[in-house]
């Protein structure tokens, strides 16, 4: 048997042998479990119909991400000719061949949800998605009416002969390759690009009143008037294929330079569309030689090509939610306000407020939010009341992902001015926000805000937004941070925790992290905060060793880790330890895990569960019962290599102790006891869901006691 030893020391006293690879559950399958329970979401007759098909469109974008990145990952080992097991003891070699064999499943799977029960109970709703074929003929004329008028002059075929070669096939694209024959020039292919700025659910125009919508697949549409664009020509078939490509840019090697980061970044990203396929999708309509010859044509392998029985790349179901019907959505939600005011204009009177004003709440005592149950306008409010007042001197804020149009990039270009310093970190390197991050810090260079683009190397991940200010004692410092980002559009969806405090120590830190952020202080330890990559882990694992003692003594060890996902080694590792030595432990973990629970003399007093559903589970939170003195930590790190080693990260604690007492015995008590939304991992590394009969008086769904616990 292999077994792989690791660095660092036990100061618990607990034997810590070398751990087989068995104990690991490899990332790339656990993921793909990850993404099939968010498949099975879908299936889920509890929830509304159009957010059922909102999950299946979650599915495609979540496996469309995994293939250009991770896949991508898999590939280049299989060129580089590698051959090292992972921690788990699996290969590359046989990685591929299980993720092949897990990705097709699952896209079957998903085909046959829509086709089975997704698109009947559409039907059955009123909200038809049928055939061109089904259309009566005053509908297709009035479709073909649009297809002439918002399609038809924006498709560009392309021709594949001897003096035209095979057209370059963007990432993510959706395509059609169209079959033909001529006269002269007898079989002949050529490729349309199905445009990405239309709707792939087309309207049927109605021919009058009626309850009902009829939509068409745009791909379909295309097919039915592809004749349109090959005048002379008799069109044999028509195939739609769906490509994506090795996406993973890297950037390891750049210097500190910022211009230079940006250029080299700008450069990369052009570069993305270009990258080798790391996955055909089909449909069963394409026969096995075109198939072949398409893939070649590709410079891909037949091992990338995927058949689905059904429309590909149902991302495009997304375009369900515009539809109007209440009825088959989740209410809207209603987040809870949070009781701060500020001085700026909309305030009764800006220099003797009727309330007290933000800065006077948070010196009260620290702040706790919980989005998206309390709203996100209690942040942006926070940095216009920063922007509007003439007694701050300084901001600087970090900014991973912003989303469109951010009104916080409209905040801290006013708040620049000749007695105001802005900073902000920008991190361009952000996967998939790095062109709209690169524009938006050209607006901010624009206005006059100093901007910085991160150490070379490593990407900034914390959230963290520090404001000074003028007082009559002298200068304060004011903090937010939080475990997810300052996107107001994703705060709505998305689970996270925000802090705001000034707390001298925790203020200290994080003036200190700015300034190793924008500057070359290389600091290595913290007042309160845990950073990464200088002490995260490290502290960690102290705790997790803290906590076994504590057990050995009294008996009461106890750990609770909430996170979207546990990959590291040495964490792994630290809690194997902890089980052994007997301490309670569990685990909230969101997507990937790479521990096994239950096993035998390794983890059996550790627990495993996964949270999917309306609401994205994003905020980590690290629990100590510590003998008693207990201890909590929120924060944008994940227990990941990428996180720990290759990020720059921040944990804060959480020590009022009114917010802590919340959080352990409310907050993380009601996680522990969901049973709407919740898999439990087994030993055998299968997620089930909790046994229990639902409706019944012990069900308990977490995101609605959530929203019930905030409105009371």
């Amino acid at each position: 048997m292999a077994t792989y030893a690791f660095a660092g020391s036990d100061a618990s006293g607990v034997d810590d042998p070398l751990v087989p690879p068995e104990l690991f559950i490899n990332r790339e399958v656990s993921w793909l479990a990850f993404n099939e329970r968010v498949l099975l979401e879908a299936q889920d007759k509890r929830l509304p119909l159009l957010e059922r098909a909102k999950f299946l469109a979650i599915f495609s974008s979540n496996l469309d991400e995994f293939f250009m990145i991770r896949v991508a990952n898999v590939k280049r080992k299989l060129t580089a000719g590698l051959t090292e097991p992972g921690l788990d003891g699996a290969p590359p070699q046989l990685l591929a061949t299980l993720i092949r064999a897990e990705s097709q499943r699952l896209l079957e799977k998903q085909a046959k949800i829509l086709r089975k029960e997704i698109t009947p109970a559409l039907r059955a709703e009123g909200i038809e998605i049928c055939h061109v074929s089904a259309l009566s003929r005053v509908e297709s004329k009035s479709l073909r009416e649009v297809f002439e008028r918002d399609v038809f002059p924006v498709l560009t075929p392309q021709a594949i002969d001897r003096g035209r070669r095979f057209p370059h096939v963007s990432n993510g694209s959706l395509n059609l390759l169209v079959q033909m024959e001529a006269e002269e020039a007898g079989r002949r292919f050529a490729r349309i690009k199905v445009p990405a700025v239309i709707s792939r659910l087309m309207p049927v125009p109605s021919a009058g009143a009626t309850e009902s919508l009829r939509l068409v697949w745009l791909e379909e549409l295309i097919a039915d008037e592809v004749g349109r664009l090959f005048p002379g020509n008799s069109v044999q078939a028509v195939y739609p294929f769906h490509v994506n490509r090795d996406s993973d840019i890297e950037i390891d090697d750049i210097d500190d330079d910022a211009v230079d980061l940006l250029n080299v970044m700008e450069q990369q990203l052009s570069q993305r569309t270009f990258g080798t396929v790391t996955q055909l999708t089909v449909d069963t309509t394409m026969p096995a030689m075109v198939i072949e010859w398409l893939a070649q044509q590709l410079h891909a392998s037949i091992r990338d090509v995927y058949v689905v029985n059904g429309p590909l790349a149902q991302v495009g179901l997304w375009d369900l939610i515009a539809i109007d019907r209440p009825d088959l959505k989740d209410p809207p939600l209603a987040p809870g306000a949070v009781e701060i005011s500020d001085r700026s204009e909309e305030a009764a009177d800006p220099v003797e407020p009727t309330q007290p004003d933000i800065f006077t709440l948070i010196r009260a005592g620290d702040i706790l939010l919980h989005h998206p149950y309390q709203s996100f306008t209690a942040v942006t409010q926070f940095l216009r009341a920063a922007a509007s007042d003439p007694d701050v001197v300084a901001i600087k804020q970090t900014l991973y992902r912003l989303g469109k149009d951010s009104p916080i990039i409209t905040v801290l270009m006013a708040a620049r001015d000749d007695d105001t310093q802005v900073a902000v970190l920008m991190e361009v390197k952000a996967r998939f926000d790095e062109e709209n991050n690169i524009a938006l810090a050209h607006e901010l260079e624009n206005a006059g805000v100093h901007v910085n683009y991160g150490l070379p190397g490593l990407k900034t991940h914390c959230k963290a937004l520090l404001v000074v200010r003028r007082e009559p004692d002298g200068l304060r410092r004011y903090v937010h941070l939080s475990t997810g980002n300052y996107n107001s559009a994703t705060a709505r969806t998305y689970e996270d925790i925000g802090l705001f405090t000034s707390r001298e120590d925790v203020c200290a830190d994080i003036s200190e992290l700015f300034n190793v952020l924008t500057g070359y202080s290389r600091q290595e330890r913290y007042r309160r905060l845990l950073v990464a990559p200088q002490d995260m882990r490290d502290g960690i694992i102290r705790m997790i060793d803290r906590e076994i003692e504590h057990h050995l003594r009294s008996g009461d060890g106890r750990v609770i880790f909430k996170m979207n996902s546990l990959v590291d080694r040495e964490i792994i590792r630290a809690l194997y330890r902890a089980s052994k030595a007997g301490v309670e432990v569990d685990l909230i973990v969101r997507g990937i895990c790479c521990l096994r629970p239950g096993v035998p003399k390794w983890s059996e007093t550790i627990r495993v569960r996964s949270i999917v559903g309306r609401f994205l589970e994003h905020s980590r939170l690290y629990y100590f019962r510590n003998g008693g003195s207990d201890e909590i930590y929120a924060g944008s790190a994940d227990m990941m290599e990428r996180n720990l080693d290759r990020r720059v990260e921040v944990i804060f604690p959480i020590e009022d102790h009114r917010h802590l007492a919340r959080l352990r015995d409310e907050i993380l008590p009601a996680y522990l006891t969901d049973t709407a939304n919740s898999y439990i991992l087994s030993a055998d590394g299968a997620y089930r869901p909790v046994d229990h009969q639902p409706g019944s008086s012990d069900e308990l769904d977490i995101h609605q006691w959530l929203v019930d616990y905030y409105r009371r």
